[in-house]
């Protein structure tokens, strides 16, 4: 039978120490005799044969010239030495840190491929540990706390359910690994403007035509526009954000995944970058349900139902009455009439199983 070979890990540690017990044996030197050869204390030559005193330039040259080898050879012992120390501690920090996993959506991370799969069982959860630190970019669960779930106190919800820190601070995550990779130009409220009135004229087009064009038409202006696949807990559709004074980000989850709730929720955080301040993170899910009473947030959905069909001409969806009615509406005004059927549902026009045909379900390029 053919034994699989493992790598030698060791649970103990070799320090410079132990050589120079070793050389001390051979020549049966005392340790007060060595003190006395190298210039230095018996106790700091005790405490540097226990591990316990560092080993510096100036004794790797002394010992160089009293016990042989060369100084580069102990400075590369002590250097493995320590840093074989220093990752026993770190193991014996990730155990400690273990429930932190709890807060964390840990599972839905694994099926999206950011930490691969494995059993939580214990003897597993100090590795997770280390990779969701290394995700989030912090040094230890109490950084994570600083930088993310502190982050509560700026979220502003559009409902209750929204309360899962770990699995929303998870998903921003997300958008901010992808928006690190795009440098954009400075944020230009003018420029986001035209951007966003061109963007209106492609909810015609099939998603491989826009979803490239309207990327663009947002880095253009200094909004970066990332699409993360939706975690359950967070609740959360959507995200206008600022990541600095100069970088706005708006984030989809592509949650529902019909055209008329992607672009009226497009718009609606586009109305987050362009109306409100920079320092409140905006979560937004579809409405399915009460919202919270929020100013901004109705300011948002306003904005956006106004601009996909401005008032002027939303007189006139009380008017439709067939699919051939939808459809001309559409063409007239420069919209999907995807869109049009999602207005005349949301304003019980129309019944929500009504001209369902209409909307479009897409999945945008990576994106499941």
């Amino acid at each position: 039978m053919t034994k699989t070979s493992r790598p030698f890990a060791p649970d103990w540690v070799s320090s410079p120490g132990d050589a120079i017990a070793e050389f001390l044996e051979e020549r049966d030197w005392t340790q007060a005799q060595l003190a006395e050869r190298l210039g230095y204390s018996t106790k700091y030559i005790s405490q540097l044969i226990n591990g316990k005193a560092p080993l510096n330039e100036e004794t790797a040259l002394k010992l160089e010239r009293v016990l042989g080898s060369t100084a580069a050879f102990w400075l590369r012992y002590e250097a493995q030495y320590r840093a074989a120390l220093a990752r026993k501690e770190e193991e014996s920090r990730l155990q400690g840190w273990t429930s932190w996993l709890d807060k964390l959506p840990v599972k839905d991370l694994m099926n999206q491929g950011v930490i691969p799969k494995c059993r939580l069982i214990a003897k597993n959860k100090a590795d997770l540990v280390k990779k969701l630190l290394q995700f989030f970019g912090v040094a230890s669960p109490e950084d994570w706390e600083k930088c993310y779930a502190s982050m509560e106190v700026a979220f502003r919800r559009t409902r209750e359910e929204q309360s899962d820190v770990g699995a929303i601070s998870a998903w921003l995550r997300l958008g901010e690994i992808e928006a690190e990779k795009l440098d954009c130009p400075k944020y230009s409220k003018s420029k986001f403007e035209r951007a966003v009135r061109e963007i209106r004229t492609l909810t015609v087009l099939p998603p491989e035509e826009f979803e490239s064009k309207i990327q663009k038409l947002c880095w253009e202006a200094g909004v970066v526009l990332v699409l993360v696949p939706s975690i359950p807990k967070a609740h959360v559709s959507g995200v206008a954000r600022w990541l600095n004074p100069h970088k706005a980000l708006i984030q989809l989850s592509l949650y529902g995944k019909t055209n008329d709730r992607f672009w009226f929720n497009f718009f609606h955080e586009a109305a987050h970058i362009l109306l409100h301040d920079k320092e409140n993170i905006f979560l937004d899910e579809w409405n399915s349900g009460e919202s919270l009473e929020s100013e901004p947030e109705r300011e948002a959905d306003e904005w956006s139902r106004d601009f996909l069909i401005p008032p002027e001409y939303a007189e006139g969806l009380t008017q439709l009455k067939s699919k051939n009615d939808v459809a001309d509406f559409a063409e007239r005004i420069g919209i999907h009439p995807g869109i049009v059927v999602g207005r005349l549902q949301h304003d019980h026009i129309i019944d929500p199983s009504w001209m369902n045909g209409f909307k479009e379900s897409f999945c945008l390029q990576g994106v499941e």
